[in-house]
């Protein structure tokens, strides 16, 4: 009768020795990290709420302004997709 060789059982390794072990720890953490930037980017740099019903006293009527409408109404047609 022939034996075998057989290996003696290993000591268990440590979750931080193989690469899935830091994926399934670190993937969650970077997105909750990169949520919580967006987050904070988006309310710091919020646009300013516009009021509709607010009074347009402080803009002063520009003559200018009324013969580019034209031009910029055309610009911003020809720049949409069909």
């Amino acid at each position: 009768m022939s034996r075998s060789a057989v290996a003696p059982p290993s000591a268990p390794v440590a979750w931080w020795r193989f690469p899935t072990g830091w994926l399934a720890l670190g993937l969650p953490l970077v997105a909750v990290a990169a949520s919580t930037l967006s987050a904070v980017i988006a309310i710091r740099g919020a646009d300013p709420v516009v009021d509709a019903r607010r009074p347009v006293s402080h803009q002063v009527a520009d003559e200018q302004a009324e013969a580019r409408l034209p031009a910029e109404i055309a610009r911003n047609h020809a720049s949409m997709h069909k």
